[in-house]
């Protein structure tokens, strides 16, 4: 079959592509930037084709094949942009009326658990694009999830922070709203089964697992899973602000996703039951169950997707290819270069570089500098890297972003996603036995300057000791 798949770069999509082409389909992904999705982790013969295109612009969507079998809608925003609700309806429109144009038999959505009378803001805009969805004369199947467990996963990588950082955690009354998480395992068994089925043309079923809890619940569960023991305090007076900030600070989240979160913890988020697991004769997995299976994948270094990528600024592609040309006029530079008896493991230390490795010297600057980015309503330190010692164009690091990564070249480009008055660049790369390491500044007006002289000091102890610990 010929499928369409859209969100390709994201947290669902990265897991439903590999089983959908093990089952022989040719998958055309649809991405705003070729230039983040790698073809080639998913095999050579990988029958993959990649679409650029913009679902806000519809006329980039010319290019879409005519001859798919199905489509699956996997766009998702938790923007805290105030219009992302209409972000969100556009791309749905220009995607109805793209798809109708083909010969699709089927579009498959991934929605949220609607069945409040009060939904939140996100949630609202979720059952919104399902409506315009079904507004096509091609057949919807809308799937509807509540808390998703699996390694990478937002409500895992969240709850996981909260259970670790804190032995004692003082909550907001929330934490006694009820909900019905699944694991991720079963998000993509439901995904590809009803592919082409039927009997779910123009219905909508919610997708749940077997164990309905409440958010406090799955925190102490979750840390009886890790043999960690935590208390729990509620306290009624938190407000939903105090406790968007409270998530902020705590977990590896940004404000405006944590406001959203809060937003929809308000009402309890219990699916309506089905025959479709039975049907579909898929295995529900229980909460346990799937924290077990999602550390498992981690201490495989096989989390093959994260929500974290998905944090940060939105380039495309003319932005990238900009970015890779770091400035040289009207910048600030600082460049340390050191030789290396070992290029093999040289490459391999700055490959591995941030996340859990840290940055080699002063770690404890770099966590300060983390937490003031969060402080002032940047990204923070702890989005960590996806795998420890692999990293692909257009991951997250920390609070940076990776631009280029190379390690035939032993060349690696990140750009800086932390609140700054102005651009910050680094970049590591071999020549021949010599290791460069170059920190760019651009400064924005005076403020830049004024912190650039700021930082200078720590910049030598900070930098000078990295590239040391890179080639000894």
């Amino acid at each position: 079959m010929n499928i369409l798949l859209t969100g390709a770069t994201g947290y669902i999509a990265q897991r439903l592509l590999p089983v959908l082409l093990e089952q022989g389909n040719t998958v055309f992904c649809l991405v705003r930037n070729a230039a983040r999705f790698d073809k080639n982790k998913f095999g050579q013969d990988a029958k993959i084709t990649v679409i650029e295109a913009d679902l806000m612009k519809p006329e980039s969507l010319h290019s879409l094949p005519k001859d798919i079998d199905a489509a699956y809608y996997l766009v998702h925003s938790m923007s805290g942009n105030k219009d992302f609700s209409d972000s969100e309806a556009k791309s749905a429109r220009n995607f109805s009326k793209a798809i109708g144009e083909t010969a699709a038999k089927q579009i498959i959505f991934l929605s949220g658990i609607v069945n409040s009378v009060e939904l939140s803001k996100h949630l609202a805009s979720r059952k919104k694009v399902e409506q315009l969805l079904s507004e096509c004369k091609v057949p919807l199947t809308t799937l509807r999830a509540g808390i998703i467990v699996g390694s990478g996963s937002a409500s895992f990588e969240i709850i996981r922070d909260l259970v670790e950082k804190l032995p004692v955690m003082v909550a907001p009354k929330w934490l006694h709203t009820k909900c019905q998480p699944i694991a991720i395992r079963n998000v993509i068994e439901f995904l590809f089964k009803v592919l082409l089925k039927e009997f779910t043309f123009g219905k909508h079923y919610d997708i749940y697992g077997p164990d309905i809890l409440s958010y406090k619940e799955m925190l102490l569960e979750f840390a009886a899973v890790r043999k960690l023991k935590r208390r729990i305090l509620i306290l009624p007076v938190m407000t939903p602000k105090l406790s968007s900030y409270w998530l902020y600070f705590v977990t590896s989240t940004s404000y405006s996703l944590a406001r959203n979160l809060v937003d929809s913890m308000h009402v309890d988020v219990v699916a309506e039951p089905n025959d479709l697991a039975d049907k579909l004769d898929i295995k529900l997995i229980p909460y346990k169950e799937a924290i077990d299976l999602a550390f498992q994948k981690i201490e495989q270094n096989m989390v093959l997707s994260s929500w974290y990528d998905a944090m940060g600024k939105t380039y495309s592609k003319e932005m990238i290819k900009k970015l890779l040309a770091v400035p040289t006029n009207g910048v600030f530079v600082d460049r340390k270069s050191a030789h290396t008896s070992d290029r093999k493991l040289a490459t391999a230390r700055i490959f591995a570089i941030g996340g859990k490795s840290g940055w080699y010297y002063a770690n404890w600057l770099w966590n300060f500098r983390g937490f003031l980015d969060k402080l002032f309503g940047g990204v923070g330190l702890n989005r960590g890297r996806k795998n420890p010692t692999a990293i692909s164009t257009g991951d997250r690091l920390d609070f940076w972003r990776v631009i280029y990564s190379n390690t035939q070249e032993s060349r690696l480009l990140l750009y800086a996603e932390m609140k700054l008055p102005g651009e910050a660049w680094l970049e590591f790369k071999i020549v021949d036995d010599c290791v460069y390491q170059t920190a760019t500044f651009r400064p924005l007006g005076l403020a830049g300057r004024l912190y650039w002289y700021a930082v200078l000091p720590f910049h030598y102890f900070i930098f000078n000791g990295m590239i040391k610990k890179i080639v000894t």
